[in-house]
């Protein structure tokens, strides 16, 4: 993912990505960041929108209910196409948003977000047809 993308992601989602910040100053641990997100941009919205419905998720329920640990990312990459959010904490409703994102990355171009399908032999990547024949891929 793009380093604006991935800056935006962590800023806006400073307790799930809590990981990648130096504790001690907060700034930005770049080592880790260089490798926290491996994928492509076309995967952003999902993964914006999945971290927003964890944070939602996660507020929500402890103001109201017993208290649910946050979320903190480990890892987003894409393996076999799909998207991966690996991550600790969380309940079983945040593990049905994970699934549900890595499932529509299976559906979307990780390059451009339109939709796409799973390709190729071996390795196998999420693209549209654009991109597919950018990558020399069988349409």
């Amino acid at each position: 993912m793009s380093p604006e993308k991935t800056k935006s992601l962590i800023e806006k989602y400073p307790l799930i990505f809590k990981n990648i910040t130096e504790p001690s100053s907060g700034h930005l641990y770049l080592p880790i960041t260089l490798f926290m997100f491996e994928c492509g941009d076309g995967w952003f919205n999902i993964l914006d929108q999945l971290c927003s419905s964890i944070q939602h998720h996660i507020n929500w329920k402890n103001k109201k209910e017993s208290a649910v640990e946050q979320v903190v990312a480990d890892q987003v990459k894409e393996k076999f196409g799909t998207l991966r959010f690996y991550h600790t904490g969380g309940d079983d409703y945040i593990d049905g948003l994970v699934a549900m994102a890595e499932s529509m990355s299976g559906v979307t171009c990780e390059d451009c977000g339109k939709p796409g399908r799973s390709r190729g032999f071996g390795w196998i990547t999420t693209v549209c047809d654009e991109h597919a024949k950018e990558r020399n891929i069988e349409v």
